[in-house]
């Protein structure tokens, strides 16, 4: 499963730190990037619950299939997109393919569910870590082999990769991947899309969660949306040659990714088992706020390498580098906790369903996210960041007013486990 996902995000990684520059390369500006960005997530958004639900009454196997053939194809759309000379049919084009990926893009709904089918309650949190190290070793090898794609294959290069990774992929689940869900938990019954999210959201608890993912989610994307944009303009990088900027902020994604990973993948039992799932969710809240307050006013004149990082006017990008590692310790940190005890309150016939309803929300954020921050990002760079520092310091009080004295779930379910 953790090697399903990974391939499926080393594609995404490939192609999503792209498509702002390429947006702007073909013309777009402003709330127009922000669109392009959006139609990904505005197809997610309606389609990820219904997945979800699909999965749990078929099976998780035939769902993530789809999904994964699905996505091949829209990396081709995006290719040819990208090798087009009329800008507008180009962008046009873009948007069809980001949105058509949006449509087939069950996978991480369908993975978390069938993590959630093999894995006791105690040990959730940290198995839905690998989930969040998939999505951290996505962003390390998928940019960087955009930016070496780019560089070697040409525009169109990037998207033909991607499209490549998914058709493998594909055929890696066809012949490896099992079925998850077990003959005797029976699937909720069917309830219309609309009021399957009223179902999850009037659930106290699971509701607040899903508030809660969605605010961070929708943070995030602005940062994921605007930070090519304003480390270009911020660190005056050559915008001419497309290669310049894009490798650059390939290097500084696989950076984040690297973090991102490394955190995921050894720290999140420890601190679970330490603050519990609310404690730390909170903390990474605080994490990721204190870092976007920051980043927009980090500027220099060097451009990035190895051999400026030793010289004075490279001080500029190690306060970067340290502002990006502070936000994937935060941002990797609200994930596994936040869906591990999502989970844990979650019945066994609903994991696909309130899950998805979860990446749904998740899906809404990352469309109102990019066009809210390209909007004001003409204005000031600043703006969108300060405002997500706000959003996400109210969600820390929100967080810890709900769940206080809430200890972890995990621990809780690994005490009753061990009492019976």
């Amino acid at each position: 499963m953790f090697l399903t996902v990974f391939i499926d995000l080393i594609g995404f990684g490939i192609v999503v730190p792209l498509v702002p520059l390429y947006s702007r390369h073909f013309g777009a500006h402003g709330l127009v990037i922000g669109a392009i960005i959006a139609s990904f997530s505005a197809m997610q958004f309606i389609f990820s619950p219904i997945w979800g639900r699909l999965s749990d009454r078929y099976g998780r196997r035939p769902i993530l299939l789809i999904s994964t053939a699905g996505a091949a194809a829209s990396y081709v759309l995006f290719a040819v997109s990208t090798g087009i000379e009329n800008h507008v049919a180009a962008l046009v084009l873009m948007v069809v393919s980001r949105g058509f990926a949006g449509l087939c893009g069950g996978n991480i709904t369908v993975a978390q569910a069938y993590i959630a089918d093999i894995t006791p309650p105690a040990q959730r949190s940290r198995r839905m870590g690998l989930i969040g190290m998939a999505f951290g070793l996505g962003f390390i090898f998928g940019p960087a082999i955009g930016g070496l794609s780019l560089k070697y294959l040409g525009s169109t290069g990037p998207g033909w990769v991607a499209a490549s990774l998914c058709a493998a992929n594909f055929v890696l689940a066809l012949f490896i991947l099992v079925e998850s869900r077990k003959p005797t938990s029976d699937p909720v019954a069917h309830r219309p899309h609309l009021n399957q999210w009223i179902h999850t959201l009037t659930q106290p608890r699971i509701g607040l969660l899903v508030i809660v993912f969605f605010l961070a989610t929708f943070c995030f994307s602005c940062f994921e949306s605007t930070l090519p944009l304003v480390v270009s303009d911020n660190f005056h990088l050559n915008i001419q040659r497309d290669e310049t900027s894009a490798s650059t902020v390939a290097y500084l994604f696989v950076f984040c990714g690297l973090i991102g990973a490394f955190v995921q993948g050894g720290a999140i039992g420890r601190l679970v088992r330490k603050l519990g799932e609310p404690k730390l969710i909170a903390v990474s809240l605080i994490l990721t706020g204190i870092s976007l307050a920051l980043l927009p006013f980090i500027s220099g004149t060097a451009e990035l390498s190895w051999a400026v990082l030793v010289k004075p006017e490279g001080r500029s990008w190690l306060a970067m580098l340290g502002a990006l590692a502070l936000l994937s310790i935060g941002s990797s940190l609200t994930r596994p906790p936040l869906f591990g005890l999502l989970s844990n309150l979650t019945p066994p016939n609903e994991q696909g369903a309130n899950i998805g309803v979860a990446q749904g929300a998740g899906s809404l954020a990352r469309i109102l996210g990019p066009i809210f921050a390209t909007g004001l990002l003409p204005y000031h760079p600043a703006l969108p960041y300060l405002v997500c520092t706000a959003v996400l310091l109210g969600t820390t009080g929100l967080v810890v007013q709900n769940f206080r004295g809430e200890t972890s779930s995990s621990a809780n379910a690994g005490a009753t486990e061990a009492a019976k």
